[in-house]
């Protein structure tokens, strides 16, 4: 035992323990995300007085599994016209910036891969990348309609994120931390920020999250009366599962987000129901933000491009704005608030 502590805490050793570690998370998510991607299917099929997936596996359980084996065996199908390299670079760049966002989320106290004191300007950073993977996949298609629904996803992506960013101030100026669990313990102290003058930030930060990853009502980019299947339309097969593993991965990762900035992470709602892990609460959370998201597609009309992109610029924004000054005075001048300091 000895000797096998020792070889871990050599560099080498350490390098295997961090493989683990994102191998394991990400396993963890591609399963989670099959049994979401159901749940969502039947949350829709439900509203609409249908039953949904039900056959492959008991309840359908299997579905998901299903459709990925589908997908894997698939013909690669390329448009003859198409920049082949930039084609297959961009949805593996979709899919590696998704995964690559989650290295710094904390689902419990101390489950983290990486406990950064800049964590949420990480995912900031690398969400806003995720563009370039769809402006790549749109591009390379020589299409006209994944042009222009490349172009669409992108403005529309930039747009909300920039009310995204202003909302992650007011986040942290009240938490008084860049690090995501010392905002978390942030809401032990007090309240959960949903109880406090944060709550219109989290009601704009659910819509924005809405648009930055293209769900109704704001998936401009892949209207069918318009554009068919936007940035997509040219790809099948496995690139194309890259694609929607991404975008579902950006969802959760939203919804994971929510649950760490509005809802008290992996804290439970009451001390007395301490006892249950705190992982398990992270998950309940995150499946309700989900639940939310799935309602909101099978309820709400879609929005017109120009109503999307009014809604940003002249609404969201200069709310936000407004917040992160309210944030700030009151942050400055009422020394006894309970934040972290």
């Amino acid at each position: 035992m000895e000797a096998l502590a020792n070889f871990f805490a050599t560099p080498f050793g350490v390098f295997l323990i961090i493989v683990g570690q994102v191998l394991a998370l990400l396993v963890t998510l591609l399963i989670l995300l099959a049994f979401l991607l159901l749940a969502d299917r039947k949350i829709w099929a439900a509203v609409m007085m249908r039953r949904g997936p039900n056959v492959v596996g008991p309840f359908g359980l299997l579905q998901s599994f299903a459709d990925f084996f589908k997908f894997i065996f698939k013909e690669i199908v390329v448009p003859a016209g198409a920049n082949k390299g930039v084609y297959f670079i961009a949805p593996i760049l979709t899919f590696t910036l998704a995964a690559a966002a989650w290295a710094v989320v904390p689902v419990g106290d101390g489950w983290v891969i990486s406990d950064i004191n800049v964590g949420i300007l990480y995912i900031f950073a690398i969400s806003s990348l995720g563009v370039y993977g769809i402006i790549m996949g749109g591009w390379a298609s020589n299409s006209k309609y994944p042009f222009l629904g490349g172009l669409r996803s992108a403005a529309q992506m930039v747009s909300y994120e920039v009310s995204i960013g202003f909302i992650i101030v007011t986040v942290l100026l009240w938490a008084g931390s860049m690090n995501l669990s010392e905002i978390v313990e942030a809401q032990r102290q007090s309240n959960w920020f949903i109880a406090t003058p944060l709550f219109p930030m989290f009601v704009v930060f659910f819509i924005s999250a809405l648009a930055e990853t293209n769900r109704p009502p704001f998936d401009l980019p892949e209207a069918e009366s318009e554009l068919v299947a936007g940035y997509q339309v040219e790809y099948g097969s496995t690139p194309y599962l890259l694609f929607m593993i991404g975008e579902y991965l950006n969802i959760v990762l939203m919804c994971a987000m929510t649950t760490i900035l509005f809802l008290g992470g992996w804290l439970p709602p009451i001390k007395a129901l301490g006892f249950i892990p705190g992982p398990v609460w992270f998950l309940i959370k995150v499946c309700m933000v989900f639940f939310m998201f799935a309602m909101v597609k099978a309820m709400v009309p879609r929005y017109r491009y120009d109503q999307l992109m009014r809604l940003g610029w002249k609404v969201f924004l200069p709310l936000s704005l407004a917040w992160v000054i309210l944030i700030s005075g009151i942050v400055t001048y009422v020394p006894a608030l309970p934040v972290l300091k």
